[in-house]
């Protein structure tokens, strides 16, 4: 074989549409976002999988809807409530890319999705995947959507040995959807290999013996269905140690708001400094903020991944004499922070022992 051949593998043994359509109608699962496909239910759902498990992402989606049913509630949402229906759902970014589209969408398009895949993706936190869902599921126009799945089951159909994560890869792939694709079909053909990647076609061991596509795969029957796809490792995560305080007066704990840029920007944490501390210093730290330590016991240690980074948490949980919040911070008791106060994910192990569970 020549090299490019080796590279580019095999294409299936015929047309995948007729049997992977034929699947997805017996066998797709019924999720909210399915059953009302509009643009603004696609766009929505989308963004919320992405790093998230459908499992996990479901409830979010259906009290987002709740409270923000149309692309305007979504542009006028303050802050805080909408860090609150994101709350525990990570990549903030997300969030806050949502709304800067969604002011642009009331601000240039009426309130509406543009039906058009580039002006999709001129959108903010809108990309090529993204564009290609909202445009094929919400709008019927032909279009890829090109994910993870995606990737993974054409690297598998092809016998394709490139590394799935480079943008000559995925651009090939998104060229053989196209291929494939019905035009009439274009929504549920993409949706199709997105529930065929997420049921059967899975990462690590595929399950073969109930894939459709079975008798055209060209790694079917071969060690290459579980080796592929290619993939090349991520790049170490550099490890930031994290001393964490839960100080509490009265009932009610210490919070701060984070700084509008880095990570988890603009939400709400414990007392916290992103170092290793020991003992006697923490005390001082919050002696320095006009705080005086009781009851000093440590805190379970707790960990957090980030894309490039890893937080490794430990730290102490007392009470303190009775004073006003330091500049910068406030007092939060636990309905507070149940109802008004986003903390992330990252702190869920500490969250829970302020709501005392």
């Amino acid at each position: 074989m020549e090299q490019n051949e080796q590279t580019a593998g095999c294409p299936p043994r015929g047309p995948i549409a007729p049997a992977l359509l034929a699947w997805f109608y017996r066998h797709r699962r019924s999720l909210p976002f399915r059953e009302d496909p509009t643009p603004y239910h696609i766009w929505i759902s989308e963004i919320m999988l992405q790093q998230t498990r459908m499992s996990a992402a479901v409830p979010y989606y259906l009290r987002f809807m709740e409270a923000l049913p149309t692309v305007q509630a979504l542009a006028d949402c303050p802050e805080d409530q909408l860090a609150k229906l994101w709350e525990g759902l990570g990549y903030y970014s997300r969030m806050r890319n949502l709304q800067k589209a969604a002011r642009v969408i009331c601000r240039q398009y009426g309130g509406q999705l543009p039906a058009s895949l580039e002006e999709l993706k001129k959108l903010p936190g809108i990309g090529e995947y993204t564009a290609g869902a909202i445009a094929s599921i919400g709008f019927g126009l032909p279009a890829p959507a090109v994910d993870g799945n995606v990737l993974r089951v054409f690297s598998r159909l092809w016998r394709d040995e490139r590394d799935i994560s480079t943008p000559a890869a995925k651009k090939e792939c998104a060229a053989r959807v196209m291929a494939q694709q019905p035009p009439e079909s274009a929504g549920d053909f993409n949706q199709a290999l997105m529930e065929l990647g997420g049921l059967v076609c899975l990462p690590g061991t595929p399950d073969c013996a109930a894939c459709p596509l079975a008798g055209l795969c060209s790694s079917f029957g071969t060690p290459d269905a579980a080796r592929l796809p290619v993939k090349a490792p991520r790049p170490q995560r550099r490890v930031c140690p994290v001393t964490v305080v839960l100080a509490e007066s009265r009932g009610k704990f210490l919070l701060s708001r984070r700084g509008k840029g880095g990570l988890l920007a603009g939400l709400w944490q414990p007392l916290l400094w992103e170092e290793k501390l020991d003992s006697p210093v923490a005390r001082a730290r919050l002696g320095a903020l006009g705080l005086e330590p009781e009851d000093w016991q440590p805190l379970p240690s707790a960990r957090h991944l980030f894309t490039h980074v890893e937080w490794r948490m430990e730290g102490w949980q007392c009470r303190v004499k009775p004073a006003p919040a330091p500049e910068g911070f406030v007092w939060a008791g636990p309905e507070e922070i149940r109802q008004e106060y986003a903390l992330p994910g990252a702190f869920k192990v500490y969250r829970a022992r302020m709501l005392g569970r």
